[in-house]
């Protein structure tokens, strides 16, 4: 069987001309490219092989473009920049760029940081918050369930461990986990236009550097754990710019660096809270069913009740989405189930779970009651999640009061619904966040039939564009509508 290509990259004809130019073979070049290193203090290892791959398109991490550009400038006889070979900063993100589960660590890390290299890139361009730039809100269908299907066959990594570069211990690994909480808690007060910025260059500054370095196994295991843990997150604050086709590529890359952390759980995690609610968003119940499944499957007896109760709830979104009201009540009983089993005290939690609690719950059930047309038992659970959402949950408490006032709409209370919506809107002000602005956006659809209403009549100012500051609220009462 023919292997599949990791990535449908364009060849570098600009490096493949320079080498023509130079009369350098591949070999040639790849001694040249190592000896240049070992000047600069950096072992470098390539061989004829590694320089093939750079013809063909990929790009190597770090600081090898540099070195590579000055081994052919003395070959040459010249300067030679970055650019000149084909691996500057203005290479964008191309089709398929983190679209693919790696079968090897080697690919995976190539596939992980050329991703957030191009992302820093599209960025630095002017592209950074377009949903219409490469990778921007293009989502690629077939991608959504198939890298589940790898996750659950391939085999573990035997070994990450690595001998070059420079060395990496666990005092690294731990400020990249504090980093990331510290990350977590803005994004969820203030909203990813904000802060993705920040963990885009991080993952690429800091993070990339990281994973290039040398570190014994149970140090490399905990790094790939804590690159996952962002890499995820980078693709949630994607989500939450409107940029689903990059999330895409992000979760997937998530997935494939929990697998080399030996991490079944939080593999199951990005795929039922990463893939499987990007799935929902995109209207693709059976894909957030099948997701949501090959978590569970995937992670059995290796995660903790809380961790099922996740998984079920994504599974009972799909099922809710789907309008099968029976499939939609076993998952959400299963789900409730599992919660109860969960002991907050015991300590069995990894800290990628713990803020999933009743609310949490609640709130994706609260969901499900909206898609089922069941506006009673929206609002019974969007209340529950609103009692146990902190003020710090700025942007879940807006999203939970737009479900509750969904479920307002749907019993005819159509002036409380406008208030609740209200209220929403008074929170989202100051946040940058997408998602806030779509529900935002769908209940105003949803009020659409009502549109000549007084509560509803006025037309109000449009919404902002993915990314960018939530709707502004006028600081007298107004309705949601107006």
């Amino acid at each position: 069987m023919t292997a599949r290509p990791l990535i449908a990259r364009q060849p570098n004809e600009r490096l493949l001309s320079l080498i023509r130019e130079a009369g350098c073979s591949n070999a040639g070049l790849a001694r040249r490219v190592n000896m240049c290193a070992a000047e600069r203090g950096f072992d470098f290892r390539y061989d004829k092989t590694s320089v093939a791959r750079w013809i063909r398109g990929q790009q190597p991490r770090g600081r090898a473009p540099e070195v590579i550009a000055e081994a052919l400038g003395r070959k040459l006889g010249r300067a030679v920049s970055v650019d000149e070979i084909g691996m500057g900063t203005t290479r964008q993100l191309t089709s398929s760029v983190g679209l693919h589960f790696a079968a090897g660590l080697t690919e995976s890390l190539e596939q992980a940081t050329e991703l957030w290299r191009s992302d820093v890139s599209r960025r630095e361009s002017g592209d950074g918050q377009n949903p219409y730039a490469p990778g921007g809100s293009s989502v690629a269908p077939a991608a959504l369930v198939e890298p589940s299907r790898d996750w659950l066959i391939t085999p573990p990594d035997a070994e990450v461990s690595r001998a070059s570069g420079p060395r990496v211990g666990s005092a690294d690994v731990e400020a990249v986990i504090a980093t990331t909480a510290a990350l977590v808690t803005l994004d969820r007060r203030w909203g990813s236009g904000h802060v993705r910025p920040v963990v885009v260059h991080y993952l690429n500054g800091v993070v990339a550097g990281l994973l290039d370095g040398s570190y014994q196994e149970e140090v490399g295991r905990q790094l790939f754990g804590a690159a996952a843990r962002l890499t995820e997150l980078a693709g949630y604050m994607a989500v939450d710019s409107g940029l689903p086709g990059l999330a895409q590529r992000y979760y997937i890359q998530a997935l494939r660096l929990a697998q080399a952390a030996g991490d079944r759980g939080f593999g199951g995690y990005v795929l039922a809270a990463g893939m499987s609610h990007l799935a929902a968003e995109l209207g693709n119940p059976r894909e957030v069913i099948q997701l949501a499944r090959a978590a569970q499957e995937g992670s059995r007896g290796r995660v903790t009740p809380r961790a099922e109760a996740l998984f079920l709830a994504a599974e009972a979104r799909g099922y809710a989405q789907l309008g099968d009201q029976e499939g939609c009540r076993r998952a959400a009983s299963a789900a409730l189930a599992a919660l109860d089993r969960a002991d907050p005290d015991s300590g069995d939690d990894p800290p990628w779970i713990t803020h999933f609690d009743a609310a949490y719950l609640a709130d994706e059930l609260a969901h499900c009651h909206r898609d089922l047309g069941q506006g009673r038992a929206a609002q019974k659970r969007a209340e529950e999640a609103l009692s146990g959402h902190p003020e710090t949950r700025a942007r879940r408490r807006a999203i939970g009061m737009l479900i509750l006032a969904t479920g307002q709409l749907q019993e005819g209370d159509l002036d409380q619904a406008c208030d609740t919506a209200s209220q929403a809107g008074t929170i989202l002000n100051g946040l940058r966040s997408g998602r806030g602005s779509d529900y935002f956006e769908d209940f105003r659809t949803r009020l659409t039939p009502h549109r000549t209403h007084p509560p509803v009549s006025y037309k109000p100012p449009p919404l902002p564009t993915k990314g960018t500051r939530s709707p502004p609220v006028r600081s007298e009462p107004y309705h949601a509508y107006r």
